[in-house]
């Protein structure tokens, strides 16, 4: 199990929101001892010189091997959370999109690797039935969703 540990900056970073019906795409985030403690939508860290834009696009294309229509207005999201001992503070831009590749709405679960080769699962979850005891990431996103038209 790899121990995911935070840098001690502030991070840019950016998630899209890809929806099947009333279920959203979004990747299982674990404890240190393997345990689910939430979940959180696919995306990443906004390289510099890079726009939210070109980093959600990329983000896609390598965690999916799949590009993405930006399909909705940004929502901007500040993220002050612990994970183990650590503190993280992101600044996180989200937007809804659209995937390129059809066939990844019909795969359940999605297994892929983080550019550190770290394994990774994402599956598509109702934002409002998930089990008691995960978390949907970032922090203020449940409250955003739940004024969805």
């Amino acid at each position: 199990m790899t121990r995911w540990r935070l840098p001690q900056h502030i991070r840019a970073k950016v998630i899209g929101l890809a929806w099947r019906d009333d279920r959203l795409l979004a990747v299982e985030v674990r404890d240190d001892a393997g345990r689910l403690k939430g979940v959180r939508p696919p995306g990443g860290s906004i390289a510099f010189g890079e726009t939210r834009e070109e980093a959600l696009i990329r983000e896609f294309r390598e965690e999916f091997g799949c590009g993405v229509a930006i399909a909705g207005p940004w929502s901007v999201f500040e993220n002050i959370f612990r994970h183990e001992a650590d503190i993280g503070h992101e600044i996180v831009f989200a937007a809804d999109v659209g995937l390129h590749d059809a066939a990844l709405y019909g795969r359940d679960p999605i297994h892929f690797c983080e550019d550190n080769g770290t394994p990774c699962t994402a599956r598509w979850f109702r934002p409002d039935a998930l089990d008691e005891g995960v978390a949907l990431f970032p922090d203020g996103l449940t409250a955003a969703l739940m004024t969805r038209p």
